[in-house]
Protein backbone atom coordinates (compact mmCIF):
# COMPACT_ATOMS: atom_id res chain seq x y z
CA UNK A 1 0.00 0.00 0.00
CA UNK A 2 1.33 3.73 -0.93
CA UNK A 3 -0.16 6.59 -0.03
CA UNK A 4 0.26 10.12 -1.56
CA UNK A 5 1.53 13.29 0.98
CA UNK A 6 2.20 16.73 -0.51
CA UNK A 7 3.64 15.12 -3.47
CA UNK A 8 4.91 12.18 -2.91
CA UNK A 9 3.82 8.60 -3.01
CA UNK A 10 5.23 6.54 0.25
CA UNK A 11 4.49 3.72 2.55
CA UNK A 12 2.02 4.88 5.36
CA UNK A 13 4.86 4.52 8.12
CA UNK A 14 7.18 6.82 5.85
CA UNK A 15 4.32 9.45 5.50
CA UNK A 16 4.93 12.18 8.05
CA UNK A 17 2.96 15.37 8.97
CA UNK A 18 4.37 18.36 11.37
CA UNK A 19 2.54 17.91 14.80
CA UNK A 20 2.13 21.93 13.96
CA UNK A 21 -0.43 20.89 11.28
CA UNK A 22 -3.48 23.10 11.66
CA UNK A 23 -5.66 19.57 10.74
CA UNK A 24 -3.44 17.40 13.42
CA UNK A 25 -4.14 20.90 15.87
CA UNK A 26 -7.75 22.44 15.33
CA UNK A 27 -9.65 19.79 12.97
CA UNK A 28 -8.91 22.81 10.47
CA UNK A 29 -9.46 20.72 6.87
CA UNK A 30 -11.80 19.22 4.54
CA UNK A 31 -11.85 16.19 2.96
CA UNK A 32 -13.06 13.73 0.40
CA UNK A 33 -14.29 9.90 -0.08
CA UNK A 34 -14.46 9.09 -3.47
CA UNK A 35 -15.93 5.68 -4.29
CA UNK A 36 -13.92 3.78 -7.73
CA UNK A 37 -15.36 0.71 -9.64
CA UNK A 38 -13.04 -1.35 -11.98
CA UNK A 39 -10.86 1.36 -11.69
CA UNK A 40 -12.97 4.17 -12.80
CA UNK A 41 -13.83 7.05 -10.39
CA UNK A 42 -17.47 7.02 -9.82
CA UNK A 43 -18.83 11.05 -10.20
CA UNK A 44 -15.60 11.93 -9.56
CA UNK A 45 -16.31 15.80 -11.15
CA UNK A 46 -19.64 16.17 -8.55
CA UNK A 47 -17.14 15.07 -5.47
CA UNK A 48 -14.46 17.63 -6.37
CA UNK A 49 -16.95 20.18 -6.78
CA UNK A 50 -17.90 19.29 -3.10
CA UNK A 51 -14.49 19.30 -2.06
CA UNK A 52 -13.94 23.11 -3.92
CA UNK A 53 -17.06 24.58 -1.92
CA UNK A 54 -16.02 23.05 1.44
CA UNK A 55 -12.56 24.75 1.03
CA UNK A 56 -14.11 27.61 0.25
CA UNK A 57 -16.38 27.26 3.27
CA UNK A 58 -13.14 27.23 5.14
CA UNK A 59 -11.08 29.94 3.24
CA UNK A 60 -8.33 27.24 2.34
CA UNK A 61 -6.75 28.29 -1.15
CA UNK A 62 -7.31 24.74 -3.44
CA UNK A 63 -4.15 23.02 -3.96
CA UNK A 64 -4.46 22.17 -7.60
CA UNK A 65 -1.95 19.91 -8.21
CA UNK A 66 -0.10 20.58 -11.33
CA UNK A 67 -1.30 17.29 -13.34
CA UNK A 68 -4.93 17.70 -12.16
CA UNK A 69 -6.69 16.23 -9.25
CA UNK A 70 -8.05 13.22 -11.61
CA UNK A 71 -4.75 12.45 -13.07
CA UNK A 72 -3.40 12.28 -9.61
CA UNK A 73 -5.77 9.97 -7.68
CA UNK A 74 -6.09 7.98 -10.69
CA UNK A 75 -1.75 7.43 -10.27
CA UNK A 76 -2.47 6.75 -6.14
CA UNK A 77 -4.95 3.90 -7.73
CA UNK A 78 -2.64 2.54 -10.11
CA UNK A 79 -0.45 2.61 -7.00
CA UNK A 80 -2.84 0.40 -4.78
CA UNK A 81 -4.46 -2.34 -7.29
CA UNK A 82 -7.53 -4.33 -6.37
CA UNK A 83 -11.02 -4.30 -6.87
CA UNK A 84 -13.54 -1.43 -5.68
CA UNK A 85 -12.02 1.04 -3.77
CA UNK A 86 -12.37 4.18 -2.32
CA UNK A 87 -9.94 7.46 -2.10
CA UNK A 88 -9.99 9.57 1.30
CA UNK A 89 -8.39 12.80 0.10
CA UNK A 90 -8.05 15.24 2.68
CA UNK A 91 -6.91 19.06 2.69
CA UNK A 92 -5.85 21.01 5.63
CA UNK A 93 -4.47 24.48 6.09
CA UNK A 94 -1.01 23.19 6.76
CA UNK A 95 1.59 23.83 9.81
CA UNK A 96 2.06 27.01 11.22
CA UNK A 97 2.62 28.26 14.94
CA UNK A 98 -0.32 27.72 16.72
CA UNK A 99 -3.08 30.30 16.59
CA UNK A 100 -6.28 30.35 16.21
CA UNK A 101 -6.27 33.21 13.58
CA UNK A 102 -5.29 32.05 10.09
CA UNK A 103 -1.78 31.65 10.04
CA UNK A 104 0.41 33.42 6.88
CA UNK A 105 1.68 32.01 4.02
CA UNK A 106 0.92 28.47 4.98
CA UNK A 107 1.13 25.64 2.40
CA UNK A 108 -1.82 23.09 2.74
CA UNK A 109 -0.95 19.60 3.52
CA UNK A 110 -2.44 17.38 0.80
CA UNK A 111 -3.01 13.55 1.67
CA UNK A 112 -4.53 10.74 0.18
CA UNK A 113 -5.17 6.73 0.68
CA UNK A 114 -6.97 3.98 -0.94
CA UNK A 115 -9.61 1.69 0.98
CA UNK A 116 -11.32 -1.04 -0.13
CA UNK A 117 -14.92 -1.15 -1.26
CA UNK A 118 -17.59 -4.39 0.10
CA UNK A 119 -20.62 -4.49 -1.86
CA UNK A 120 -23.61 -4.01 -0.44
CA UNK A 121 -25.93 -7.51 -0.98
CA UNK A 122 -29.19 -7.22 -2.65
CA UNK A 123 -30.43 -9.55 0.26
CA UNK A 124 -31.98 -7.67 2.78
CA UNK A 125 -30.95 -9.77 5.80
CA UNK A 126 -27.55 -9.46 4.86
CA UNK A 127 -26.85 -5.98 3.96
CA UNK A 128 -29.62 -4.37 6.90
CA UNK A 129 -27.98 -2.10 9.98
CA UNK A 130 -29.09 -1.49 13.07
CA UNK A 131 -29.79 2.27 13.95
CA UNK A 132 -30.71 4.43 16.71
CA UNK A 133 -31.30 7.91 17.52
CA UNK A 134 -29.65 10.09 18.95
CA UNK A 135 -29.84 14.29 19.26
CA UNK A 136 -27.60 16.24 16.65
CA UNK A 137 -25.35 18.04 18.55
CA UNK A 138 -22.87 19.41 15.66
CA UNK A 139 -22.02 22.64 14.77
CA UNK A 140 -24.15 24.98 12.62
CA UNK A 141 -22.20 24.31 8.86
CA UNK A 142 -22.44 20.77 8.60
CA UNK A 143 -22.28 21.25 4.58
CA UNK A 144 -18.68 21.72 4.52
CA UNK A 145 -16.98 18.43 5.08
CA UNK A 146 -15.02 18.87 7.80
CA UNK A 147 -12.62 16.73 9.44
CA UNK A 148 -13.48 18.19 12.96
CA UNK A 149 -15.74 14.93 13.48
CA UNK A 150 -15.91 14.35 17.17
CA UNK A 151 -19.22 14.68 17.33
CA UNK A 152 -19.43 12.12 14.58
CA UNK A 153 -17.27 9.85 16.22
CA UNK A 154 -19.00 10.28 19.51
CA UNK A 155 -22.77 9.25 17.70
CA UNK A 156 -21.02 6.87 16.21
CA UNK A 157 -19.81 4.84 19.38
CA UNK A 158 -22.77 4.93 20.76
CA UNK A 159 -24.53 3.26 18.07
CA UNK A 160 -21.62 0.55 18.56
CA UNK A 161 -21.96 0.62 22.11
CA UNK A 162 -25.64 -0.36 22.00
CA UNK A 163 -25.08 -3.20 19.53
CA UNK A 164 -26.15 -1.20 16.44
CA UNK A 165 -23.77 0.45 13.30
CA UNK A 166 -25.22 4.21 12.25
CA UNK A 167 -26.97 6.79 14.87
CA UNK A 168 -29.89 9.09 12.98
CA UNK A 169 -29.21 12.55 14.14
CA UNK A 170 -32.54 14.88 15.47
CA UNK A 171 -32.38 17.85 15.56
CA UNK A 172 -35.56 20.10 16.95
CA UNK A 173 -38.37 17.00 16.29
CA UNK A 174 -36.46 16.43 12.47
CA UNK A 175 -34.00 14.41 10.63
CA UNK A 176 -31.12 15.72 10.16
CA UNK A 177 -28.44 13.25 9.05
CA UNK A 178 -26.75 9.61 9.84
CA UNK A 179 -23.55 10.00 11.81
CA UNK A 180 -21.55 9.34 8.29
CA UNK A 181 -24.42 8.77 6.11
CA UNK A 182 -27.69 10.52 4.54
CA UNK A 183 -31.37 9.04 5.78
CA UNK A 184 -34.22 8.18 3.69
CA UNK A 185 -38.03 7.57 4.74
CA UNK A 186 -40.32 5.51 2.71
CA UNK A 187 -44.03 5.50 3.30
CA UNK A 188 -46.04 3.59 1.04
CA UNK A 189 -44.64 4.91 -2.43
CA UNK A 190 -43.52 7.78 -1.81
CA UNK A 191 -39.50 8.41 -0.49
CA UNK A 192 -38.69 11.43 1.40
CA UNK A 193 -35.42 12.51 2.46
CA UNK A 194 -34.28 15.49 4.50
CA UNK A 195 -33.68 19.13 1.79
CA UNK A 196 -30.48 20.26 1.78
CA UNK A 197 -28.87 23.02 3.94
CA UNK A 198 -26.87 24.03 6.81
CA UNK A 199 -27.75 21.09 8.49
CA UNK A 200 -26.84 18.25 6.54
CA UNK A 201 -24.12 17.04 4.29
CA UNK A 202 -25.08 17.23 0.42
CA UNK A 203 -23.76 13.69 -0.27
CA UNK A 204 -23.09 12.93 -3.86
CA UNK A 205 -24.32 9.27 -3.32
CA UNK A 206 -27.68 11.14 -2.32
CA UNK A 207 -28.58 13.42 -4.88
CA UNK A 208 -27.49 10.64 -7.65
CA UNK A 209 -30.18 8.22 -5.83
CA UNK A 210 -32.45 11.14 -5.57
CA UNK A 211 -32.29 11.86 -9.51
CA UNK A 212 -32.02 8.20 -10.52
CA UNK A 213 -35.17 7.48 -8.28
CA UNK A 214 -37.04 10.71 -9.94
CA UNK A 215 -36.02 9.25 -13.56
CA UNK A 216 -37.51 6.33 -13.27
CA UNK A 217 -40.68 7.96 -12.16
CA UNK A 218 -40.53 7.49 -8.56
CA UNK A 219 -42.30 9.97 -5.77
CA UNK A 220 -38.54 10.41 -4.36
CA UNK A 221 -39.37 14.05 -2.36
CA UNK A 222 -37.08 16.66 -0.79
CA UNK A 223 -38.69 17.49 2.24
CA UNK A 224 -38.29 17.65 6.58
CA UNK A 225 -38.75 13.96 7.93
CA UNK A 226 -40.17 14.60 11.49
CA UNK A 227 -39.38 12.08 14.26
CA UNK A 228 -42.37 10.82 13.99
CA UNK A 229 -42.55 10.20 10.07
CA UNK A 230 -39.34 8.33 10.99
CA UNK A 231 -40.82 6.22 13.63
CA UNK A 232 -43.66 5.21 11.45
CA UNK A 233 -41.58 4.62 8.12
CA UNK A 234 -42.37 1.13 6.18
CA UNK A 235 -38.45 1.50 5.41
CA UNK A 236 -36.10 3.62 6.42
CA UNK A 237 -32.39 3.75 3.83
CA UNK A 238 -29.17 4.95 4.72
CA UNK A 239 -27.31 6.28 1.80
CA UNK A 240 -22.85 6.82 1.38
CA UNK A 241 -20.51 7.23 -0.86
CA UNK A 242 -18.55 3.70 0.16
CA UNK A 243 -21.77 2.07 1.39
CA UNK A 244 -24.72 2.87 -1.55
CA UNK A 245 -27.70 2.24 -0.33
CA UNK A 246 -28.22 0.06 2.46
CA UNK A 247 -31.75 -0.73 4.72
CA UNK A 248 -32.05 0.08 8.55
CA UNK A 249 -34.04 -2.97 9.78
CA UNK A 250 -34.33 -2.03 13.07
CA UNK A 251 -34.61 1.45 14.89
CA UNK A 252 -33.66 2.22 18.86
CA UNK A 253 -34.46 -1.82 19.03
CA UNK A 254 -37.85 -2.02 17.41
CA UNK A 255 -38.15 -3.66 13.41
CA UNK A 256 -38.35 -1.12 10.93
CA UNK A 257 -42.25 -1.22 9.41
CA UNK A 258 -43.37 -3.96 11.75
CA UNK A 259 -40.40 -6.30 10.04
CA UNK A 260 -42.54 -6.97 6.71
CA UNK A 261 -39.22 -6.65 4.98
CA UNK A 262 -37.62 -3.87 2.32
CA UNK A 263 -39.29 -4.62 -1.54
CA UNK A 264 -39.22 -1.00 -2.31
CA UNK A 265 -35.36 -1.26 -1.16
CA UNK A 266 -34.47 -4.07 -3.43
CA UNK A 267 -36.38 -2.25 -6.14
CA UNK A 268 -34.48 1.22 -5.24
CA UNK A 269 -30.71 -0.37 -5.45
CA UNK A 270 -31.90 -2.00 -8.88
CA UNK A 271 -32.21 1.59 -9.66
CA UNK A 272 -29.39 2.79 -8.31
CA UNK A 273 -27.19 0.44 -10.08
CA UNK A 274 -28.37 0.46 -13.24
CA UNK A 275 -27.91 4.40 -13.52
CA UNK A 276 -24.80 3.62 -11.67
CA UNK A 277 -23.58 1.49 -14.91
CA UNK A 278 -25.12 3.70 -17.31
CA UNK A 279 -23.09 6.52 -15.68
CA UNK A 280 -20.10 5.22 -16.13
CA UNK A 281 -20.66 3.05 -19.54
CA UNK A 282 -20.56 -0.58 -18.14
CA UNK A 283 -22.57 -3.51 -17.95
CA UNK A 284 -25.17 -4.02 -15.21
CA UNK A 285 -24.24 -5.59 -12.15
CA UNK A 286 -26.99 -7.98 -11.48
CA UNK A 287 -28.45 -6.06 -8.80
CA UNK A 288 -32.13 -6.32 -7.48
CA UNK A 289 -34.73 -5.83 -10.34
Amino acid sequence: MLVYLNGAFLPPGEACISPLDRGFLFGDGVYEVIPSYGGAFFLLDEHLERLGRSLAGIRIPEPRPEEGWPRLLERLLERNPGGDRSVYLQISRGAAPRDHAFPAGATPTVFAMVSPIVPTRPDPAEAGIAAITLPDQRWGRCDIKSVALLANVLARQQAVETGAVEAILLRDGVVTEGAASNVFAVHGDSVSTPPLGHAILPGITRQFLVDSLRGAGWDCREAPVSEEALRSADEIWVTSSTRELVPVTTLDGHPVGGGRGYPVWQRALGVFRRARDRSMGIRETGAAQ
